[in-house]
């Protein structure tokens, strides 16, 4: 498909045709012009090209992300156990969400994650490292040789099921044998 894309969660792919506009698109998947820009980071409005790709929003509300770190809601979830289980302060999360109701989350709405905050110096014995697409705690230990209980120990407040792009962690400089 030509320039096809990884379209986030809550999202379907839609190919541009001949005289589309974000207006046109918009009204035909009963969503708004700014959910469609918030869904495709750096399209640019005026310029749309038949036989592009973009990320239609299946919810109208789908917050802009530039870094690409999407969370859907779940039941029991709060502001404040989300900016947790991120490591992000819950002024960040509503921040990137501004139309977020922290009193009145809906189950299964998608989220920007901003990146968490890098901790300020990795302790002696370990080197900073940035997540990258893809990553996880197994293929960075493998990546750094070293073990993922190792990895997880350089870095006790990050969760490992919630790796985020740009998110600094450290790496243990310990190489296993």
């Amino acid at each position: 498909m030509p320039n096809g894309r990884d379209c986030p969660p809550d999202t379907e792919e839609y190919i541009i045709k001949e005289g589309d506009t974000l207006y046109k698109i918009a009204q035909n998947f009963d969503t708004t012009i700014s959910a469609l820009i918030g869904a495709n980071p750096g399209i640019n409005p005026n310029n749309l090209k038949v036989g592009d790709a973009l990320c239609v929003p299946l919810q109208k509300r789908f917050p802009s992300c530039p870094e690409e770190n999407y969370y859907r809601i779940q039941a029991g979830d709060s502001l404040y156990k989300i900016a947790q289980r991120f490591n992000i302060s819950a002024d960040d999360l509503q921040e990137a969400n501004p139309r977020l109701d922290p009193d009145n989350l809906q189950i299964g709405e998608v989220i920007c994650i901003p990146v968490a905050t890098p901790p300020v110096e990795c302790p002696e014995g370990s080197t900073a490292y940035l997540v990258q697409e893809g990553d996880t705690f197994y293929s960075i230990a493998r990546k750094f040789r070293v073990s993922v209980e190792d990895l997880q120990a350089a870095n006790p407040g990050v969760d490992s099921s919630g790796l985020l792009i740009g998110q600094k962690i450290c790496i243990p400089t310990e190489i296993l044998p």
